[in-house]
C-alpha cells in the first residue's frame, strides 16, 4: 500500500504522458491511456496465426515457419505510430517493454505461445547498438518474456554487417541489404526447439527471413514470428 501511494505521489509530481495523445497517465497506466489503447489499429492475427497477412509474407521463404502475429498495423506518421517512434527514434526503451507485456498477455490467452521454448530478438549491429543505446527488438522481447514466462536469449543471433536502414529501400534492395548479415552465436540453444523470433516492424519480411534462415542452420523444430507493427500496403 505504501509503495502504491508513493508511486501515485510521484506520478502527480512528474506525470507520465500517453505516447499517443500526450495526456497525463494514471499510476496504473504505463504507456497509453485507455482511449488511445483502444484506438490502435490492432490486427486479428492471433485468431489465425498460421494463415494471416503476416504469415503469408514468409510462405515459401522459411521452411520451418509455424505462426506469425503483429501487435498492430503501422501507418507512417499517423498518431498510432507514436509508440513505435518513441521506442525506435526517441530513446524510450521502456515503450517496447510495456507493449511487449500487453502483447504477451494476449499471446498467452490465445494459445499463440503454446510450445514455444525460447524468444530470440532480431539483433542490431554493434555500431548501431552503440548509436541507439539499446536494441528495440530486445526491449519488446523482454516484455513478451515477462508476460509469458518464456526465456529470452539475445546472443543466439549476431548481426555481422549493417549497410544502413531498411526504411528507404525497395523490396529487392531490402533482401540484398540483409543477405548474409546474420550468424549463429549459440546453435545448441536452437536445435530441436520452437523459437519465437521478434522484431519491431515487418514490411517485406526481409530481415526476419534472413534471421530465420540463419536459425534454420541449427535445425530448430519450428520458428514463429512476432512483431510490434506490420505494414500492409493494401490498407
Amino acid at each position: 500500500m505504501k509503495v502504491r501511494f508513493l508511486q501515485r505521489l510521484f506520478d502527480v509530481l512528474t506525470p507520465h504522458r500517453c505516447a499517443v495523445c500526450g495526456l497525463p497517465l494514471h499510476a496504473e497506466d504505463k504507456l497509453l491511456c485507455p482511449s488511445c489503447g483502444l484506438a490502435l489499429p490492432r490486427t486479428d492475427f492471433l485468431a489465425h496465426p498460421d494463415d494471416n497477412l503476416m504469415a503469408q509474407v514468409f510462405w515459401g521463404r522459411v521452411r520451418s515457419v509455424c505462426r506469425a502475429a503483429a501487435f498492430s498495423y503501422h501507418f507512417g506518421h499517423a498518431e498510432s505510430a507514436r509508440p513505435l517512434y518513441q521506442l525506435k527514434y526517441f530513446g524510450h526503451p521502456q515503450a517496447g517493454v510495456s507493449l511487449g507485456r500487453i502483447f504477451g498477455r494476449e499471446m498467452v490467452q490465445s494459445g499463440f505461445t503454446d510450445g514455444i521454448d525460447l524468444i530470440v530478438p532480431v539483433p542490431l549491429a554493434p555500431l548501431r547498438l552503440k548509436q541507439r543505446g539499446y536494441n528495440q527488438s530486445a526491449m519488446l522481447a523482454r516484455g513478451l518474456s515477462e508476460a509469458t514466462g518464456i526465456a529470452v536469449d539475445e546472443h543466439v543471433l549476431q548481426r555481422t554487417v549493417f549497410e544502413g536502414s531498411q526504411t528507404v529501400r525497395d523490396r529487392w534492395r531490402r533482401n540484398e541489404n540483409v543477405k548474409d548479415a546474420f550468424r549463429l552465436g549459440s546453435a545448441e540453444r536452437v536445435a530441436g526447439r520452437h523459437i519465437l523470433l521478434v522484431d519491431d516492424v515487418v514490411t517485406t519480411g526481409a530481415t526476419m527471413c534472413a534471421c530465420a534462415q540463419t536459425l534454420e542452420q541449427a535445425h530448430p523444430a519450428h520458428v514463429s514470428m512476432a512483431c510490434l507493427a506490420f505494414v500492409d500496403y493494401d490498407r
